[in-house]
């Protein structure tokens, strides 16, 4: 009972502030501040559709659609055929490639700027959803690599073995075989990564140029102002901005947990 008391105070207090936002997001500017219930008196739906109008923030929705799931579809692909190759292939240099991308994972995000400043300019891609979506796909592989890879280095021989003897080659395996076997770490390269590229606003800051190109958090920096902060459509932005990444972890929810427990599952 104790256990059960104590999960349920931690869960309120993580889920408190996502109750509160939603429901700011329905009050006025006068009342945000002075009605600090979680059900207002009165609802204001047109917050959301001011938020929507207000901004382009639907062109912005679209951007930061784009790019994620650009990303995390690249991110998949890469780092599930390296870390099969690290896991299950023999070539040289093997170890010291995989000790080079583990070392990238200790560099922080803000400590590359520089260098994918003077890199995208030198190729032609800044100010392009191109050099974007490259630069968040390289944010991603390391952590992506070594969880798969600890997923497949779990992966029986027999499996590899049955698969050769029904004539898959190597893409075969890695495909109908390997894949499958992964799929609760793929679930959380899918949400990590979804999660870090819809909440990406420095980088896009400094690459793109041009606004029309900007992902969703550029929105949400128009209902602040430097005197005056639009909160009930602030609140009404973020909840609009957090719906599609519950809704992706919710759905994704079982692999995660089996994922992150180290459970696999056979498909």
């Amino acid at each position: 009972m104790f256990i059960h008391l104590f999960l349920m105070a931690a869960a309120l207090t993580c889920s408190y502030p996502l109750l509160w936002m939603v429901a700011s997001s329905f009050k006025t500017q006068d009342t945000i501040f002075r009605d600090m219930s979680l059900i207002p008196k009165e609802f204001h739906f047109e917050n959301y559709y001011l938020a929507f109008t207000q901004g382009d923030f639907g062109r912005y929705l679209i951007n930061s659609i784009f790019y994620t799931t650009a990303v995390v579809l690249g991110i998949v692909f890469i780092s599930s055929l390296a870390a099969y190759a690290f896991s299950r292939l023999s070539f040289f240099g093997k170890n010291i490639i995989f000790i080079v991308f583990m070392a990238a994972m200790m560099i922080p995000l803000p400590g590359s700027f520089v260098a994918l400043y003077v890199l995208l300019n030198k190729l032609h891609l800044r100010n392009t959803p191109l050099g974007y979506i490259l630069c968040m796909i390289n944010v991603g592989l390391s952590m992506s690599i070594f969880l798969l890879k600890t997923f497949f280095d779990k992966m029986p021989r027999e499996l590899e073995d049955a698969a050769r003897i029904d004539g898959c080659s190597k893409w075969g395996i890695w495909w109908h075989v390997a894949l499958p076997f992964a799929r609760p770490a793929l679930a959380v390269v899918v949400v990590f990564n979804a999660l870090n590229v819809w909440n990406e606003y420095v980088l896009a800051l400094i690459i793109f140029d041009s606004k029309n190109l900007m992902p969703l958090q550029r929105a949400l920096m128009l209902f602040r102002g430097e005197f005056l902060t639009n909160y009930p459509l602030l609140m009404a932005g973020l909840t609009i901005t957090a719906l599609p990444i519950i809704i992706v972890y919710l759905l994704m929810q079982k692999y995660i947990v089996k994922g992150v427990t180290g459970q696999t599952v056979f498909g």
